[in-house]
């Protein structure tokens, strides 16, 4: 697949999540095969301020992601054209748009999905991007706000310039609940002649293989179905997986790099709730983690662990 000018390994990317998708967790999904791998969603306004510290921490990356992708967010067009000509920015080999969050504090500054309901505004803002790089734009959107308009929105902004949209199969008004709806992802493949990713309930090698022949994407981003389980990419891709713990341990040594022992030691956490989820011993060794003071006491509680 290529988007523009930009080759793509393979066919499934890691999404950009909230709190998640740092730059430890990418490099393992990278290293495990995941094609494209999306920073957390960054604020287009807070590069063009530089309140730095942190925006800049969610732009870290590392050489072992092979298709670096960054998302802004943002809901006026002068931002959007100052943060893709970011020094920040030029690492990325992609750059993508969010128009699909849910979250309230970022819909209520017209921002992320509040964008469905604003197509010129969308479009203003993806033509800004467009217009102040040479880089790949592409887009992440929902099948609506309350209502279902994905086609119309999808065909705009392809008419604005976006090289490629990712689709994930939900209404903002559905947030997370019910089912992803593949059968609207469809409509939008059908609709447009750029690339399309399809987003939603994709939690095993089995899931991929069923929205790709349901929806006839030519690509699948995978969300909450890759927490804790990087693993998920290895077996689309016909790769070996590797053990949980290695992985734990190999994904706090990448934040170590970038991040003091405190932050990695709190913001790990979360991390080790996923990874634990669903295996023998997941209460006992989470409490053990929760409960741990140092950055060292959790990588031993993880060592001595049966992960």
């Amino acid at each position: 697949m290529k988007i523009k000018n930009l080759e793509i390994l393979g066919d499934v990317a890691l999404a950009p999540i909230a709190g998640y998708t740092d730059v430890g967790f990418r490099a393992i999904c990278a290293k495990q095969g995941a094609g494209i791998t999306y920073t957390e969603m960054a604020s287009a306004k807070g590069l063009y301020y530089d309140k730095a510290a942190k925006t800049q921490e969610l732009l870290n990356t590392t050489d072992d992601e092979r298709i670096k992708a960054v998302q802004l967010f943002g809901s006026e067009p002068f931002f959007m054209s100052y943060a893709v000509k970011h020094e920040s920015i030029q690492k990325f080999d992609l750059i993508d748009i969010n128009m699909g969050c849910p979250v309230p504090k970022i819909v209520n500054n017209g921002e992320g999905s509040a964008l469905l309901k604003n197509i010129p505004l969308a479009q203003d803002i993806l033509k800004a991007a467009k217009d102040n790089t040479e880089k790949p734009v592409t887009i992440k959107m929902r099948i609506g706000f309350n209502d279902i308009n994905a086609v119309e929105f999808a065909l705009a902004m392809q008419e604005a310039g976006a090289d490629a949209i990712t689709v994930h199969g939900r209404t903002r008004k559905e947030m997370y609940t019910g089912h992803s709806h593949w059968d609207v992802i469809k409509q939008v493949v059908d609709a447009v002649n750029i690339p399309v990713f399809a987003n939603g309930d994709v939690e095993s090698y089995q899931d991929f293989i069923d929205i790709k022949a349901q929806t006839g994407a030519q690509g699948v981003m995978i969300a909450r179905g890759a927490l804790g389980n990087p693993n998920i990419f290895s077996q689309i891709v016909g790769k070996s997986d590797r053990p949980l713990k290695e992985m734990m341990l190999e994904h706090i040594e990448i934040m170590k790099r970038f991040h003091n022992e405190h932050y990695v030691h709190a913001n790990f956490k979360k991390h080790m709730a996923c990874y634990c989820k669903g295996k023998r011993g997941n209460k006992e060794i989470k409490v053990k983690a929760f409960e741990s003071k140092t950055l060292d006491e959790m990588i031993a509680i993880i060592k001595d662990s049966d992960l």
